[in-house]
């Protein structure tokens, strides 16, 4: 630190500095003791001319050290002694070893007899040698004043001499003229050494001053380069370090002393203005001798990692202009330039999955679709939204949903690899961006293989959960030359396949813009018909297999559109989910269900559906109580069907949640059983009072070769031994309600024992025939139809209509769209992208056309629609 010393303390003059190198300075504040102990050794250097002016003077005088006999021998051999040891003492070990006081005090003494002596040897010379002024007081004055120049000033030791000379001419009654002259000497050396104590004590005081301000200095800096916020430097002319901080060394793994000597340029790169580090390098600027300020550098001997400083400097000259060298100091950038980093990497990628984010995604499309030698670019990109993701997030919770997104994230870059850029839009929203021409075939395999991928098992906190994707495809330049179109393409391609079912793909056709249109004003109408009660209620009876009485019904959703006419809950439910309206829905079906319950007959029950965003509410049991206590319906009455979904986020909410709705007196049954993704673990604990099993297992189950009714005899089973009642749905057959009962199952819900009907003809039918069930419909099972609604291009004699496919089977389907089909005309029904089949009109009336194909379908590369509140 003592380059940081000489910035923060003053210079000595250079009097004072000249005065110090000849041991003759006064005050020690500024020196050591090594230089006072110096002083005093140089005096006795310089004390033979002391000796020899005495002598000089005594050859001038013609005085003879015999001439006064014994005494002045005597007292002449006595200063010969004193000069003497004044001349050897102060030069040996033993006297330097001493402190300076001491020192100082065993010369005042000696040179106090050096002069009491010499004036006593003078004073008994004979008479008439000293009777004049000259003579008597010029030789002793002359030595005195000898003495005093070579103490310097050192006025203390010149005054003890001067007293010396002074007692003796006092004693011997010298001449006043003699007296007054030593007197005025004395008086003058006393006023020169007390002014020259005081100025010595005022030097002192600001030296010491000047030493706690340096000391201070140090301890500040020291602490600054301790705490890591910065560092120091210093080079020579050569631009070779003479001094660096301990800290930074540590940070090279090297000591100080290992680095000083090396040039600078060893320890940072000097920066290349070819590589963009700028005119003004820190090499430009060392070349140049010219000071900089927070250039950054990176280091060059640092290999495990990189590391960045931010140094300053300014070229060091003397007082003629000669260079010296460089000093300076450096903080530490890699922290700040990792945290750039850090936000730049936040600003291109989605934080929760590290995927490319939604600006990062919208710049490569861009660039992706930019004309290039006047054509247009050429990619593929692919919009996917996860199925069933939301009732995930609702059932399990937000970090649950948020690791879920990480594992379908990481087999979404797995199955794409290095063939494009996958992107999250946000929420449950991914992108695919394919660059370059793609072809169809490639992409439907490729979408194909997300889907499966996606709708593996994931394992969440413990529990499996199950969900599947839906992905719209459109292509640049056929499906539009600019980013926007492209993703507005892509987003009503992938509508479509959430029409079409879900867990599906579908590339971007021209008549999606249709559908897309539909859909948003179908949203705008639901909610127009929420609040002006366009929506109503039908009930389809629950009957008991043993007596063939209803015991219940099922609360189902319609809606009559005051032009379009009955949609079906199959399209208008996901549209309520989507929007955020299902929740409002779901809470005016039960107050209108307990309500109409209430004017049936006693002892009747009335079930609803209750969707999973319901159950997760913790004011869900209020709004039970509400619709209860407004409609003066028993609890037992009310029987509430709830999914397995719920089961996703099996914790205690889960079971708060059903031990209030049980503490209210409620039924509840376990709805669609079997065909959901939750363990059976929960069985054991849930109160639930009926399993429902679902109607894919009862439609068809008495048909030859079928697995379906051992599911039932087992599900069965299962519900017996937990001592709960179990309702087959579905049924439409005769031979299917022989079989259902054949199995043991305690209710049946079907056509074949009536259709969903109003409050009307609920009320007419208690009436008429009370509680009484009959069995109607087919003797034996029909194909299996699948309600749907899907937009195909049916082609007649070299034309093409656009129409709807309302529900199909494996042999035929209803459309809609076509008015007054002659029966018996011939279409090509493309139900699929590049999938036709021939079809014969069977029926007609108005816009809707029942038609038979030529040969049987495979129903499973259809999805069936999700089942709405209607079930």
């Amino acid at each position: 630190m003592s380059l940081l010393r000489a910035s923060v303390t003053d210079t000595p003059p250079r009097s004072m500095t000249l005065m110090v190198a000849l041991g003759l300075a006064e005050s020690g504040t500024e020196v050591s003791p090594f230089w006072i102990s110096g002083a005093f050794a140089h005096i006795a250097r310089l004390w033979p001319l002391i000796l020899l002016a005495k002598l000089c003077i005594s050859l001038l005088l013609s005085l003879s050290p015999l001439s006064g006999g014994a005494v002045q021998l005597g007292i002449f051999v006595a200063v010969l002694a004193i000069d003497a040891i004044v001349m050897t003492v102060p030069r040996t070990v033993w006297f330097q070893g001493h402190k300076p006081h001491l020192q100082k005090r065993m010369m005042l003494p000696a040179v106090f007899l050096s002069g009491l002596t010499f004036s006593l040897w003078l004073s008994h010379q004979p008479p008439a040698a000293t009777d004049t002024l000259f003579l008597a007081a010029v030789p002793e004055l002359a030595v005195a004043l000898l003495a005093a120049s070579i103490f310097g000033n050192r006025r203390l030791l010149g005054i003890s001499y001067f007293t010396g000379a002074l007692i003796v001419s006092a004693i011997e009654k010298a001449g006043l003229a003699q007296i007054g002259l030593l007197m005025s000497c004395v008086i003058v050396m006393l006023v020169a050494a007390l002014r020259q104590a005081m100025h010595d004590r005022e030097h002192a005081i600001e030296g010491y001053r000047q030493e706690l301000r340096a000391k201070r200095s140090d301890r500040l800096l020291q602490e600054h380069e301790r705490s890591g916020r910065g560092w120091f430097w210093e080079t020579d002319r050569q631009g070779c370090l003479t001094y660096l901080s301990d800290p930074l060394a540590r940070t090279l793994n090297l000591s100080a002393d290992a680095l000083i000597g090396r040039p600078i340029t060893d320890i940072v790169r000097p920066g290349d203005k070819k590589q963009g580090d700028g005119e003004r390098t820190l090499g430009f600027h060392l070349s140049a001798r010219t000071g900089f300020s927070d250039i950054p550098v990176c280091a060059a001997l640092v290999k495990d990692e990189e590391r960045w400083w931010s140094i300053s400097g300014q070229p060091v000259f003397n007082e003629y202009g000669q260079f010296h060298g460089f000093r300076g100091s450096g903080t530490d950038l890699t922290e700040m330039r990792r945290s750039q980093a850090e936000v730049t990497r936040l600003a291109q990628f989605d934080s929760l999955t590290g995927l490319a984010n939604r600006i990062q995604m919208l710049r490569s499309l861009e660039q992706a679709v930019a004309s290039r030698h006047g054509k247009p670019g050429e990619c593929a990109l692919l919009m996917l939204d996860l199925d069933r993701f939301k009732s995930v997030n609702d059932t399990l919770g937000h970090p649950a949903g948020d690791a879920l997104l990480r594992q379908v994230s990481q087999r979404l870059q797995t199955v794409v690899g290095d063939k494009g850029l996958v992107g999250r839009q946000g929420g449950d929203e991914f992108k695919i961006l394919l660059p370059g021409g793609q072809d169809a075939k490639l992409l439907s395999h490729l979408a194909q293989a997300i889907i499966s991928d996606v709708s593996q098992p994931y394992m969440i906190e413990g529990t499996a959960v199950v969900i599947g994707v839906s992905i719209g495809i459109s292509s640049a330049p056929q499906d539009g030359v600019t980013a926007d179109a492209l993703i507005r393409n892509a987003d009503l391609a992938l509508y479509a396949a959430k029409g079409d079912g879900r867990g599906v793909h579908r590339f971007y056709s021209s008549d999606m813009h249709t559908d897309a249109e539909d859909r948003r004003q179908l949203e705008q109408d639901l909610r127009q018909a929420l609040i002006n009660d366009g929506l109503h209620l039908v009930y389809q009876p629950v009957v008991s297999s043993k007596t063939e009485q209803v015991t219940g019904y099922e609360a189902l959703l319609r809606w009559n559109h005051p032009v379009r006419g009955a949609i079906s809950p199959a399209v208008f439910v996901p549209i309520a989910e989507d929007t955020g309206l299902i929740a409002q829905i779901g809470e005016w079906v039960m107050r209108t269900a307990c309500r109409d319950a209430a004017q049936w007959q006693d002892g009747i029950r009335v079930a609803v559906n209750v969707s999973p965003t319901q159950f997760a509410n913790p004011g869900f049991p209020s709004t039970v109580m509400g619709a209860l206590a407004a409609s003066q319906l028993a609890p037992e009455r009310l029987e509430l069907e709830i999914t397995e979904s719920v089961f996703l986020n099996d914790d205690d909410g889960t079971d708060a949640m059903f031990s209030r709705l049980k503490g209210i007196g409620v039924r509840l049954a376990l709805d669609d059983f079997g065909t959901g993704y939750s363990s059976l673990g929960y069985l054991k604990k849930a109160p639930f009072d009926k399993i429902k099993i679902d109607q894919s297992f009862v439609r068809g189950a008495a048909a030859k070769g079928s697995r379906n009714s051992a599911i039932i005899k087992a599900i069965v089973s299962l519900a017996e031994a937990l001592g709960m009642d179990t309702t087959a749905e579905g049924a439409e057959t005769q031979d299917e309600l022989d079989l259902i009962r054949q199995l043991g199952c305690s209710h049946i819900q079907g056509y074949v024992y009536g259709r969903p009907m109003p409050m009307a003809d609920v009320l007419a039918r208690q009436q008429s025939a009370g509680t009484a069930a009959f069995a109607e419909g087919f003797k034996s099972s029909r194909p299996e139809r699948k309600k749907m609604l899907r937009t195909v291009a049916v082609h007649h004699d070299g034309h093409v209509y656009n129409a709807r496919i309302r529900n199909i089977s494996a042999t035929g389907a209803l459309i809609e769209g076509l008015w007054n089909v002659p029966e018996g005309t011939l279409f090509a029904v493309e139900i699929a992208e590049s999938q036709f089949v021939n079809a014969t009109a069977r029926w007609s009336k108005e816009d809707r056309t029942g038609v038979e194909f030529a040969g049987a379908i495979d129903l499973s590369s259809l999805r069936a629609a999700p089942k709405a509140l209607a079930g």
